[in-house]
């Protein structure tokens, strides 16, 4: 089982965060290992929207994966689940207004399958790592923008 949560304080609105994380052109900015992320539908993004993403992992392999938005509250829940890809990892991002700021809560959760499952303790260490660089990436971006 992997399961993980990074917390990150950013001062901006959870409107704001909210809407550059649902970015899908936005990705590769914060998400530094995203080669690509290209929407399947057209329109608002919306519960049952899908994402072709490509990632660079360690050691420069691409994984591609399709993911569906599973939560979509503006300003409080961005939710992504896995439905295509070697790693089911879902991950779901709530927002909570904090005085001027917000705390960005940042959980991925799954579990491996077949012989993945034995190497799920280190995939968890690998995806905390990464992820809670790319939220202080994020961070970084968002207080600088404006």
């Amino acid at each position: 089982m992997i399961d993980f949560t990074i917390e990150t304080r950013i001062d901006r609105s959870p409107e704001e965060v909210f809407d550059y994380v649902t970015d899908p052109d936005k990705l590769a900015t914060w998400q530094t290992n995203t080669v690509s992320a290209v929407r399947e539908d057209d329109g608002p993004l919306r519960v049952g929207s899908r994402l072709r993403e490509v990632h660079r992992a360690p050691g420069g392999k691409e994984l591609e994966s399709v993911v569906e938005v599973a939560g979509l509250e503006r300003g409080r829940v961005f939710a992504l689940e896995v439905v295509e890809g070697s790693l089911p990892v879902d991950l779901r991002i709530t927002l909570d207004g904090e005085g001027t700021g917000t705390l960005m809560r940042f959980r991925g959760h799954g579990r491996p399958r077949g012989a993945m499952r034995l190497a799920a303790p280190v995939f968890q260490r690998v995806l905390r790592r990464q992820f809670a660089s790319q939220c202080a990436t994020l961070k970084q971006l968002m207080e600088g923008a404006g």
